[in-house]
């Protein structure tokens, strides 16, 4: 019996809240479209913000890769400018070695030895190399050069303005001047 009672009375409960319910969805539902309204508009206010910040950021990261792209070719000038600024003072420092094989070379005199052949091979093959990288002797048999040629003393038996006799050999590297030819010119 004490459970049929407790059974009517949650009937009894259900009832009355049933009402007080389907009022409160009822204020829930305009509540929410009051809310609807607000926040489609509040909505849109914000769409338009994040819009403005994406052309933003859309800016800031163009501006970034240009930033990098920049970067990326004056590293790369750089590099080369180090490489041949290396290669130029290697090279100047083999044409030394250049220099004492022809001294060699030129105090055997015309006699063929096996080590004159073994030094005028060595020779070939150094300048070879060196003219693999940009390395050539500077021309000396179209007369006398200032920017190429380094006047070191008159000849009185060649013509004006011609070379006459040359001490030491000049190179350029890649089309500029390593180190000028020393000569002899006419007066």
């Amino acid at each position: 019996m004490a459970t049929e009672q407790n059974e009517k009375a949650q009937e009894l409960e259900q009832e009355q809240a049933n009402p007080e319910t389907a009022q409160t969805q009822a204020e829930t539902e305009q509540t929410e479209t009051e809310q609807a309204e607000v926040t489609v508009e509040s909505l849109q206010a914000q769409i338009e913000k994040l819009e403005a910040d994406l052309k933003l950021e859309k800016a800031r990261t163009a501006n970034a890769v240009y930033e990098a792209q920049k970067s990326v070719e004056r590293i790369q000038r750089e590099a080369e400018k180090h490489k041949e600024a290396v290669l130029e003072k290697f090279a100047k420092e083999l044409l030394d070695t250049v220099d004492n094989l022809e001294r060699a070379l030129a105090a055997v005199g015309e006699e063929k030895t096996p080590f004159s052949e073994g030094v005028e091979l060595t020779l070939k093959g150094l300048l070879t190399t060196l003219e693999k990288f940009g390395v050539v002797a500077v021309d000396t048999a179209s007369g006398f050069n200032a920017d190429l040629h380094q006047a070191v003393g008159i000849d009185p038996n060649a013509k004006a303005n011609e070379i006459g006799n040359v001490l030491q050999k000049g190179y350029s590297l890649n089309g500029r001047l390593l180190r000028p030819a020393m000569v002899m010119v006419g007066a």
